[in-house]
C-alpha cells in the first residue's frame, strides 16, 4: 500500500520540485528574489477571492482536459478541442439568444446545443480517419484555423454583428439562459463573497467527471475504447470494430469539449464576443498530460493551472517578476511531470518484473521439490514391494 502511494505522489511531487528550481534559477535571472516573488505569490493565492477565482479558471480547463483525456485513453491525440469549442461556442451563444425559455429549459437547450456543436466539428475529424485515414492530429490542427479564423468571421458577417472592436458581440443571452454563481451554496461555509462570483458551471464539470469515470471504467463502450487503444489488433479480434470506436471517442471528446466555453458564456459575459477566453483547448492538453487522463487528476492539474494563473498576477503589481515567468513554470511543471511518470512507471514495471520472476522461481523450485519428494516417494514403495 505504501509502495503503491509511493508510486501515485513522486511524479507529481518530483515535478513540482524540478519546476520550482528551474522557475527559481529564471527569476535569479531576472533580476528577482525567487523567495520573494515565491511568497507574494502564496500570500495573494491563498485568498479567499483568490480561490475562488482559481475555481472559474480551473472549470473550463478541467473539462478541456477531460475532452482531451477521452482521444487518449483511445490512443488518439484530439488537440482540435480549442476549435471544437470556439464553434460550439458561438452556435450556442447565438441559438440562446434566439430563444425564450423557462430557466432551466433554456440553459439546457444551451448545453445541448454547445454539446452537438462540439461533437460535429470533433467527429469531422473523426470521419477524415476512419475514411481516408487522415491522421487526426493534422485533421484537428487544420479544423482548429478553419473553426477560429474561417468559420466564427464568417458567421459574425451573416449574422451582421457590427464589426467596430474587440467588444463586437452576438446579441445577449436572456436572463434565463444564465446559470446562477455558487456564492451563496460556499457562503455556508466560509464568510461572504463579494467581489468574486463563482461560476455554477462548476457543478455541471463535477458532473462530466463522474460521468467521465463511470463511462471509461464501468461500461462496455469504456472497455472498447480502452482496449481498442492499447492493442487495436486484440480487440478487433474479440469482435470491437476500431473505426466505431474512434468515431465515439472523437464524437464523445468534441461533445465534452463543445462545454469548455459555456462556464463563461453562461455565467460571465452571457454573449460571444472577440474578447472570448482562447487557448483553453490548448491548455486542456497540458492539463490531461499532468492528470494521466484520471479524473481526479485532472482536476489537480486544472486547479494547479488556474491557481497559477491567477496568483501571478501579484507578480507584476509587486513588481517581484514578469507575468510570463507563470508561463515557463507551468512548461517546466508538465515538461518534469512527463518525464517523471515515464521514470516512476519503468521502474513500477520493472519491480513487478521482478516480483514475477521471483514468484516463478519459487513456484518452480516448490514444484521440483515435490516431484522430487514424490520420486522418493515411489522408490520407497517400490523398494518394499
Amino acid at each position: 500500500m505504501r509502495r503503491k502511494l509511493f508510486y501515485v505522489l513522486a511524479a507529481p511531487l518530483a515535478a513540482v520540485a524540478v519546476a520550482l528550481v528551474i522557475s527559481s534559477v529564471v527569476l535569479l535571472f531576472a533580476g528577482s528574489n525567487p523567495l520573494t516573488a515565491y511568497s507574494n505569490m502564496w500570500e495573494f493565492g491563498t485568498r479567499l477571492e483568490t480561490l475562488m477565482s482559481t475555481l472559474n479558471r480551473a472549470t473550463p480547463l478541467y473539462l478541456s482536459g477531460v475532452a482531451v483525456a477521452i482521444g487518449f485513453r483511445m490512443n488518439l491525440f484530439n488537440i482540435g478541442v480549442e476549435g471544437q469549442y470556439i464553434f460550439a461556442a458561438i452556435i450556442a451563444a447565438k441559438v440562446g439568444a434566439e430563444i425564450n425559455l423557462p430557466p432551466v429549459l433554456h440553459v439546457s437547450v444551451i448545453i445541448l446545443t454547445a454539446m452537438v456543436a462540439g461533437a460535429f466539428w470533433s467527429g469531422i475529424a473523426g470521419y477524415l480517419k476512419v475514411a481516408r485515414n487522415v491522421h487526426e492530429v493534422i485533421s484537428t490542427i487544420m479544423l482548429n484555423a478553419i473553426a477560429v479564423s474561417g468559420v466564427v468571421a464568417y458567421l459574425l458577417g451573416v449574422w451582421d454583428v457590427p464589426d467596430e472592436s474587440l467588444d463586437t458581440a452576438l446579441p445577449t443571452i436572456p436572463e434565463s439562459g444564465w446559470m446562477p454563481p455558487l456564492n451563496n451554496l460556499f457562503e455556508i461555509f466560509t464568510r461572504e463573497i463579494r467581489r468574486v462570483e463563482v461560476w455554477g458551471f462548476l457543478l455541471v464539470a463535477i458532473a462530466v467527471g463522474i460521468i467521465y469515470h463511470f463511462l471509461i471504467n464501468r461500461t462496455r463502450i469504456g472497455f472498447d475504447l480502452r482496449a481498442s487503444g492499447e492493442n487495436p489488433t486484440a480487440a478487433e479480434a474479440s469482435g470491437t470494430d476500431p473505426k466505431k470506436m474512434i468515431m465515439a471517442a472523437m464524437l464523445l471528446g468534441g461533445a465534452v469539449a463543445g462545454l469548455v466555453g459555456l462556464p463563461e458564456l453562461l455565467g460571465d459575459s452571457h454573449a460571444y464576443n472577440l474578447r472570448f477566453t482562447r487557448n483553453l483547448g490548448f491548455n486542456g492538453i497540458a492539463v490531461a498530460l499532468l492528470g494521466r487522463n484520471h479524473p481526479v487528476g485532472i482536476a489537480i492539474g486544472a486547479f494547479v493551472i488556474g491557481w497559477l494563473d491567477r496568483a501571478s498576477g501579484v507578480l507584476e503589481v509587486r513588481g517581484d517578476a514578469p507575468r510570463e515567468i507563470v508561463a515557463i513554470m507551468t512548461g517546466v511543471i508538465i515538461l518534469a511531470a512527463v518525464v517523471a511518470y515515464a521514470v516512476v512507471e519503468r521502474k513500477r514495471r520493472e519491480e513487478e518484473a521482478a516480483a514475477a520472476a521471483a514468484a516463478t522461481a519459487e513456484a518452480k523450485e516448490r514444484l521440483e521439490a515435490q516431484r522430487a519428494e514424490e520420486r522418493q516417494v515411489g522408490d520407497t514403495e517400490g523398494g518394499g514391494s
